[in-house]
């Protein structure tokens, strides 16, 4: 009984097979048949491909490294650039009211002529601060009306003057770096 134990294992463990007997095969019968020879893969090509592979990959990568820098650079230059955006537009309040407090007394009055020359230097030094920091004043009087810059309170016709023409403006606007800051409250020429 365990001879034929071990002539049954013989049986089942497999031999290694010679470069002839790698090609045949049993069909479901038992009958031997020889299998069609599979070519070897082209090893040499197949080695420029994956390096082609790995290659483009590198570039890949490296032009997203770059990307990511570039983008890395351009939000802290605009975070740097338009940092005193929300304290420029509350400063632009107080330009305002020094220049309604300008605009609003004569220069015949004796007594209020040296306080009014403190309010017109302090307007000029607020002024030239904020000039320091880019914020520029946006000044459309007789401009066309632009959107973009200009806000339209307002339309009416004025003879002698272009339709979409800026004719008061009721508030300056302002930009931070080229960045509109508060666009101008106008009044524009309407056509007659």
């Amino acid at each position: 009984m365990a001879e034929q134990d071990k002539q049954d294992q013989e049986s089942v463990i497999p031999t290694p097979a010679t470069s002839a007997e790698s090609n045949t095969a049993v069909d479901e019968n038992g009958n031997a048949k020889v299998a069609e020879d599979t070519a070897q893969p082209d090893w040499p090509a197949r080695v420029a491909e994956l390096e082609a592979l790995v290659k483009d990959t590198q570039v890949r990568a490296q032009a997203e490294i770059q990307n990511i820098q570039r983008r890395a650079e351009r939000d802290a230059d605009n975070a740097r650039k338009y940092a005193l955006e929300k304290f420029a537009g509350s400063l632009l309040e107080v330009v305002d009211n020094l220049e309604r407090a300008l605009e609003s007394t004569s220069d015949d009055a004796e007594a209020t002529r040296g306080l009014m020359e403190g309010v017109a230097l302090t307007h000029k030094q607020l002024v030239e601060t904020l000039r320091r920091f880019q914020v520029e004043a946006v000044d459309p009087q007789g401009q066309p009306f632009n959107p973009e810059l200009h806000q339209a309170v307002g339309m009416q016709p004025v003879p002698g003057v272009a339709p979409n023409t800026v004719t008061a403006v009721l508030a300056k606007g302002y930009t931070l770096n080229g960045r509109l800051l508060r666009p101008a409250m106008v009044m524009v020429a309407a056509a007659s």
